[in-house]
């Protein structure tokens, strides 16, 4: 097994981060490669995250309301 993490998009030349509005998906739950799996809020939108991977949501790093940065890990996904 592997893990990915999935991390906050690199959001535009402003953008620096954002805030975790919610997660879709919780720990423990199978997700398809493309799938949306959290919303984060950035000042001018709000940004759908997809699973990079097919895999399973083995940890949550960021809960809802926390102000993450571009490249901070958000999630793990473990997979084949």
């Amino acid at each position: 097994m592997s893990t990915t993490r999935l991390r906050v998009p690199n959001l535009g030349a402003e953008a620096t981060g954002g805030r975790m509005i919610a997660w879709l998906r919780a720990v423990g739950d199978e997700v398809a490669a493309g799938e949306v799996v959290a919303e984060l809020e950035t000042e001018k939108a709000t940004v759908e995250l997809e699973a990079p991977v097919t895999g399973r949501i083995i940890e949550i790093l960021q809960p809802a309301g926390a102000e993450v940065p571009v490249g901070e890990t958000l999630a793990l996904i473990e997979h084949d």
